[in-house]
């Protein structure tokens, strides 16, 4: 069982940058990929991108390369999500969730989530 606590969103004007951050409870947190995910009102979840168990790789949504970088420190379990040049439509409530599947890029890939963290962006 991993539970998953995000922190770190907030509010930002447009071209702003915002940091959040997700925790993972457990000593297995180094064994799953991590992933991000954003729902906005009146939208379906999506994926944001996700980073390898260990690091080396991640993937990104096209929406979101090259403005948002994820890290991790598996040292502290804990897993970033760095949102730079933001952009109203960037606007979402933001989930990190762990899954075994590398690449993966659907919801019911992944086996656990947290409870999400704010992000709202101003124009």
């Amino acid at each position: 069982q991993v539970q998953l606590v995000e922190s770190g969103g907030g509010s930002v004007q447009a071209g702003g940058s915002l940091s959040v951050s997700c925790t993972a409870s457990g000593r297995t947190f180094s064994t799953y990929h991590m992933g991000w995910f954003r729902q906005a009102p009146g939208k379906e979840r999506e994926f944001v991108g996700v980073i390898s168990d260990g690091g080396s790789n991640t993937v990104y949504a096209d929406s979101v390369k090259g403005r948002f970088t994820i890290s991790r420190d598996n040292a502290k379990n804990t897993v970033y999500l760095q949102m730079n040049s933001l952009k109203p439509e960037d606007t979402a409530v933001y989930y990190c969730a762990a899954s075994w599947q590398w690449k993966a890029t659907l919801i019911r890939q992944y086996n656990y989530w947290g409870q999400g963290t704010q992000v709202t962006v101003s124009s």
